[in-house]
């Protein structure tokens, strides 16, 4: 019989492609989601009952047990951007993820492959940082022999970073960012994946790997790339902090008095998160460890952010026909 793997988060962004990757290796895939109807895609990455979303809470033991016996691996790919509910960066980032490494541990899982984050560091600016450099400790202390991932921010067709700041920029001269100078290295979904595909199978050490793509961009230059694929002419203007977080501190306040229902576009520790660098250490093991050659910015963004150009799919028909003579 086949091996199986439990991807908790495996319906997210990155997940997804971890789960394709697994079942074309032949696995089966058990996909570990809050939500099994809106998982339900998944199912198609492989042949009939390959690929099976199922329920699971990670705040709940007995729950990350079910969907983590008889598995040959477990991946973990639950993260947050902004807490939601009793979804805090605490439950989720520190002790979800020692939540899951114990248990597999527990039902002797054979690996584990953990998707933290660059920036993880108890002593980070943000909540998001310091949580996830718990996780890791977490994951460390009851599995010692697991694979951390630390990607810097990952692109790719169902990204919520370019894809929400091209939206942006259909509206108005101008396109507002906090952070200008703050340094990113993008690195795409796919070879995020395809790393920790690498790690399930046993293809690596055991360790911290810090994931980057080939570009070192300041947060300006990213989004002006962004634009000359989408094809506006837009002013970036930088925010400064001091500002970003006074109206991050009213966003707050507005989103406490909806409870909720009112989100504002940055938070405060998404401010904080802005202030330190995103790029991986010098020293550090990266993509090459995995054998892996990272995909570029240049050769992805155009595939998916094409829809938001001002005709769309026809606007480059509309830019050559602009050349031909009468």
């Amino acid at each position: 019989m086949s091996k199986l793997v439990t991807i908790f988060g495996g319906s997210g962004f990155v997940g997804r492609y971890i789960a394709r990757r697994m079942a074309q290796e032949g696995w089966r895939v058990r996909v570990a989601v809050r939500s099994v109807n809106e998982a339900m895609f998944v199912r198609p990455y492989g042949v009939v009952g390959q690929v099976e979303p199922v329920f699971c809470n990670i705040r709940d033991d007995a729950s990350v047990a079910s969907v983590t016996e008889g598995a040959d691996a477990v991946v973990n790919c639950v993260g947050l951007l902004d807490e939601v509910g009793k979804n805090t960066f605490d439950a989720v980032h520190a002790e979800g993820a020692g939540r899951i490494a114990r248990i597999a541990r527990e039902l002797n899982v054979a690996r584990m492959v953990h998707i933290s984050a660059i920036g993880a560091d108890e002593n980070a600016p943000s909540e998001y940082g310091r949580t996830k450099a718990e996780g890791e400790a977490a994951v460390i202390a009851h599995f010692p022999d697991a694979v951390i991932l630390r990607p810097s921010i990952i692109f790719g067709p169902e990204d919520t970073f370019f894809n929400r700041f091209a939206g942006m920029s259909r509206f108005g001269p101008v396109l507002p960012i906090v952070g200008a100078k703050t340094l990113f290295q993008p690195v795409y979904v796919d070879d995020v994946a395809a790393a920790a595909a690498k790690a399930v199978v046993g293809g690596v050490d055991a360790g911290v790997y810090e994931l980057g793509g080939p570009d070192v961009l300041s947060f300006r230059a990213l989004m002006q790339k962004m634009l000359g694929v989408v094809r506006r002419r837009r002013l970036v203007v930088n925010l400064p902090f001091w500002i970003a977080r006074i109206m991050a501190w009213g966003f707050g306040i507005g989103r406490t008095l909806s409870f909720g229902l009112v989100k504002g576009p940055v938070t405060k520790d998404q401010v904080a998160s802005l202030t330190v660098d995103n790029v991986v250490a010098e020293g550090a093991l990266g993509l090459d460890a995995f054998g892996i050659r990272p995909i570029s910015l240049d050769a992805v963004l155009p595939d998916y952010l094409w829809r938001f150009r001002p005709s769309g799919q026809y606007d480059a028909i509309k830019e050559s026909a602009k050349n031909l003579k009468a």
